[in-house]
């Protein structure tokens, strides 16, 4: 027996990783109907699952690229990736019920004052350069995290660093920009 190169799995991840739009949809055909079976028992909800299922789908096809295949299947990490999917989504559906069980917020004013509210030039720009002054890596945090809802554990998957990278990291960066929002006041 010769060993010609990866088969199987190992050959379509490699060809995925590649770019190749072709392989990757030969990996979703052959796996989308665990993951999404998986989705939707850890949810109990159809659109839930089929939510999870492509983001579950988008993370393998953005992480493939640099991505090493552990064993004969790619089903073990896409069951991995998909449990961390479905529980980003669970802790965002309880902070919502959460957010809208409490009701009206007592301590907001009767009436607003709407220049009040509204971000000011000036502080945009001050708070535009505090995050373009951060590194590539607390960009991306800080992208992943404020302003696309990632968890930590999602945030860290994505961009391949520990929970703690992520958390400690972000906790400096919003007291940087705490920090230059009262500045402005």
């Amino acid at each position: 027996m010769t060993d010609d190169g990866p088969t199987g799995d190992a050959l379509l991840v490699a060809q995925a990783a590649g770019g190749s739009e072709r392989a990757f949809r030969a990996l979703y055909r052959a796996y989308v109907r665990p993951v999404y079976w998986l989705a939707h028992g850890l949810l109990g909800d159809a659109a839930d699952a089929e939510d999870v299922t492509q983001e579950t789908f988008l993370v393998a096809w953005r992480r493939l690229p640099g991505f090493e295949l552990a064993g004969e299947s790619l089903l073990p990490w896409l069951v991995t990736v998909c449990r961390l999917q479905a529980a980003n989504r669970m802790r965002r559906q309880k902070r919502d019920r959460e957010n809208t069980t409490h009701g009206v917020d007592d301590t907001l004013p009767a009436t607003v004052d709407v220049e009040d509210q509204v971000i000011g030039a000036d502080l945009a720009d001050r708070i535009l350069h505090a995050v373009e002054g951060l590194s590539a890596l607390d960009r991306d945090i800080f992208r992943l995290c404020a302003t696309e809802g990632y968890g930590y554990q999602a945030a860290a998957d994505e961009l391949g660093v520990a929970h703690g990278v992520v958390r400690n990291r972000l906790s400096r960066i919003r007291t940087r920009l705490r920090t230059v929002v009262k500045e402005s006041t």
